[in-house]
């Protein structure tokens, strides 16, 4: 049987060479406009997420009103938050008051050794601070290397202030998406495809409807991945006797929503680990290795025996090429990639299984 060749005109190379620049185009317009598309892009991922629960209490609890189940959904989300915190923080203001008397006790035998805290101020500050040698500072230049050397973290931290501040609008903005997002999401869910030509409707339609399949799977498929994640780190840690077993392992399960994204528990693992080290007199070294023994042990369970059983059956997507996709999305367009990083996988794998491969009829 012979292999008919299509061959390449100039028609399908230019509409070749329109189609990746275009791709080219619009990774680097939201790349431009992160700063502004991740409170929607975030608005967007959370209302998916609660619109199963808005819509139960809707019509399975016979709430008339949209805005009213909206607001129980966002109440019933804000009991949950609550109740993690609830596990976490107690735990972390009992270490923070034992890192209080930690460094009382230092700063007490500190005294005791070289004498009292407020003579060595009064010795630094007011006996040497003479007009003498306050001319001497600023004659040898001292005071300007000093200014220069503090003038750039001043700046920094000025610029860090402006970014909280800017963090805690875009926070608020993204709440207000969500509410009209999900005040609207039956229209905004069926009516887009309006926007798209009436010659490519049907290929849009079945385009979205893979990728919702595939990413409820997958989201399914994370939860359950997560919450094991989050009981093999507290049964680790608690078997350690690492501090703060429980709080630290809702933590790590939280985090590992967004795949790998745990890994960065390892600061707080190792603050606790000096803190531990310094309460009890134990050597750090031999504490924050057994934690992340801990880490190690539960990441190649996960990874080896919990992953590939739940991911492979939610969505047939291996966890190399859901790290291979973070990675790629996360290096071009930042944190906005990691969240479009899964659905635009989806994407291109369904539009090669269903039109090049033709795997789904």
């Amino acid at each position: 049987m012979k292999t008919v060749h299509t061959p390449i005109t100039f028609d399908s190379f230019a509409r070749l060479i329109i189609i990746v620049s275009s791709a080219i185009a619009a990774i680097a317009l939201i790349n431009y406009l992160s700063s502004v598309l991740l409170p929607f892009f975030i608005a967007w991922l959370i209302a998916y997420l609660l619109y199963p629960i808005v819509t139960f209490i809707q019509h399975k609890l016979h709430v008339r009103f949209r805005f009213l189940s909206i607001l129980l959904t966002l109440a019933f989300v804000l009991a949950i938050i609550t109740g993690i915190l609830y596990l976490i923080i107690p735990s972390m203001i009992e270490e923070m008051t034992r890192l209080k008397d930690i460094m009382l006790n230092y700063i007490f035998s500190y005294n005791q050794e070289v004498g009292s805290i407020s003579a060595i101020i009064h010795e630094w500050f007011v006996e040497n601070l003479t007009e003498d040698n306050l001319y001497r500072y600023l004659a040898n230049g001292e005071i300007t290397q000093v200014i220069e050397k503090v003038a750039p973290s001043l700046f920094s931290f000025i610029s860090e202030t402006f970014s909280v501040l800017f963090s805690i609008i875009a926070s608020c903005i993204a709440i207000l998406y969500l509410f009209f997002i999900l005040s609207d999401y039956e229209e905004l869910s069926e009516k887009w495809v309006k926007l798209i030509p009436h010659s490519k409707r049907k290929f849009a339609t079945e385009l979205a409807s893979d990728v919702k399949n595939a990413m409820s799977n997958y989201f399914r498929g994370q939860c359950l991945v997560s919450l094991i994640m989050g009981i093999l780190f507290a049964i680790g840690f608690s078997i350690i006797g690492f501090p703060m077993a429980i709080g630290l392992a809702v933590l790590i399960g939280i985090m590992n929503l967004v795949p790998y994204l745990h890994s960065l528990a390892l600061i707080p693992t190792v603050f606790l680990s000096l803190l531990n080290a310094a309460e009890t007199g134990k050597n750090f070294w031999v504490i924050f290795l057994s934690a992340l023994a801990v880490f190690i042990i539960v990441q190649i369970i996960i990874d080896l025996i919990v992953t590939p059983r739940i991911m492979s059956k939610a969505m047939n997507l291996k966890p190399a090429i859901i790290l291979l996709s973070l990675s790629v999305c996360g290096m071009i367009m930042g944190f906005i990639g990691l969240i479009i990083a899964l659905p635009l996988t989806t994407i291109c794998i369904s539009y090669y299984k269903r039109y090049v491969v033709k795997e789904i009829e």
